[in-house]
């Protein structure tokens, strides 16, 4: 166990902020460029294949070939190494490390509750906090370019997501330990500050989101086989059956089982095992191994479907080293459990075959994410105020909001340079996204749509 950090006060941990203002100035942010040796993208995408399933690799790149944001969601390890080019400020948090405005949404608390949060963790490991402020900006630039927004509104964009991001860390600066800790944002809040055609959309995402469980998944995945049992359906090869052995499954289940609180280890425990399927999802992910198992609780309309993910280095590994944690799928619910408000009841993990590793978690409970693509130009710049108060809030949770306040400090001079920084990121991502649909175009790159 890591030794806790030595207590400082206030003025200490402030003091820590602003000396970092000398390691990496904030107007500095905004002096990016690309390395003159930057790797070639499709090299770093081509490396990323080697240890993934060569048959889903051209979905991958075909899901990320189809625009300039679905390049940006797939590129993380990319952006990795550019971020790591430049100066950081040493002030470390846990990353979520895919920070881009997709990775965040809805889903359900253990007390169901309909929460707002981070949700993808899969490359999570600690890090300087504004790598991921970087990576969300980016993300915003990119997506309000491809809702037609132009270079102004783009800015306004980025900026509302930053300036969130800043004041509410000053915010949280001033609180104590467990304020900051049980501190959440509920979905139902999200509507006081709602009216007309934007209350009425939020409202049916949320109730959509509420409807996504268990029984809608399994309702729209499996079908009554011959023997009259539930089993996946075939959909390849986005989903089906690739031969796997069933006493296999359940010692694996058991091994997962194991890293489970005891409670929750019983409850899993009234369910039976019914039936496996390797399961395509994401952009980034395709072509890591990922199933979803089928469990049966009460009686065939009492099911549960967890997903299995097969969970792999993060790409930021190789620029901020490789955390605490040998099992990777212990990195990945380590690190949502410290950043999330409140997890899935069944976030776990366990090694598979291979001594690969895996986590696993419910595939939907209370899920949604946001359609960015629909946005309005001022649903747009609210939805990045959002993203950015709550990147803030995991970060405080994890890191010293104190120093990471003094840091920022209440002028927007990190702000500007954030903002800057996407505009130039943005235009590298096109590039790239562009080398990408050049090659599959040329058939230098498989590229299936699927």
């Amino acid at each position: 166990m890591d030794a806790p950090a030595p207590y400082l006060t206030v003025d200490e941990r402030t003091e820590v902020g602003r000396a970092a203002r000398k390691r990496a100035p904030r107007s500095t942010l905004g002096h990016w460029r690309p390395a003159a040796d930057r790797p070639d993208p499709l090299a770093v995408l081509r490396a990323q294949a080697e240890s993934r399933l060569a048959d889903l690799v051209p979905i991958r790149n075909g899901r990320m070939a189809a625009s300039p944001f679905a390049f940006l969601r797939g590129a993380a390890a990319v952006m990795a190494g550019d971020l790591a080019t430049a100066p950081n400020s040493g002030l470390t948090v846990q990353l979520c490390g895919d920070a881009h405005l997709v990775n965040f949404g809805l889903f359900a608390s253990p007390e169901r509750a309909l929460l707002f949060d981070l949700n993808d963790f899969d490359e999570t490991l600690p890090g300087p906090f504004e790598w991921d402020v970087q990576r969300l900006a980016a993300s915003l630039a990119v997506a309000a370019q491809e809702n037609g927004e132009g270079p102004e509104e783009v800015r306004r964009v980025v900026l509302e997501a930053v300036r969130a991001y800043r004041e509410h860390i000053g915010l949280l600066a001033g609180l104590g330990e467990l304020p900051v800790w049980y501190r959440r944002i509920d979905a139902d809040e999200l509507l006081t500050s709602l009216k007309g055609g934007r209350r009425r959309r939020t409202e049916a995402g949320l109730a959509a989101a509420r409807r996504r469980d268990s029984l809608q998944a399994a309702g729209k995945l499996t079908e009554t086989a011959p023997d009259g049992r539930r089993r996946f359906k075939d959909q390849p090869p986005l989903v089906e059956h690739v031969g796997f052995d069933t006493d296999e499954v359940r010692s694996l289940l058991a091994d997962y089982r194991a890293t489970l609180p005891e409670e929750r280890g019983r409850l899993l425990d009234r369910y039976r095992y019914v039936d496996t399927a390797r399961k395509v999802v994401g952009v980034g992910s395709v072509g890591t191994r990922c199933f979803v198992v089928l469990l049966q609780g009460r009686d065939a309309d009492d099911p549960l479907v967890l997903q299995v993910k097969e969970a792999q280095a993060s790409v930021l590994e190789p620029y901020a080293g490789p955390g605490r944690y040998d099992h990777h799928g212990q990195r990945v619910v380590a690190g949502q459990r410290l950043t999330q408000a409140a997890s899935d009841i069944f976030l776990g993990w366990m090694t598979g075959p291979a001594g690969r590793h895996f986590y696993w978690r419910q595939l939907r409970d209370m899920k949604g994410s946001a359609e960015v693509g629909t946005m309005t130009t001022r649903g747009l710049r609210a939805y990045a105020a959002l993203c950015g108060t709550v990147l803030a809030r995991a970060h405080a949770r994890s890191g010293d909001r104190i120093a990471i306040a003094a840091y920022l400090g209440r002028t927007d001079t990190f702000d500007r340079a954030v903002a800057a920084f996407a505009h130039r990121y943005a235009g590298v991502n096109t590039a790239d996204h562009a080398r990408l649909a050049g090659a599959v175009a040329s058939g230098e790159v498989q590229a299936e749509d699927a």
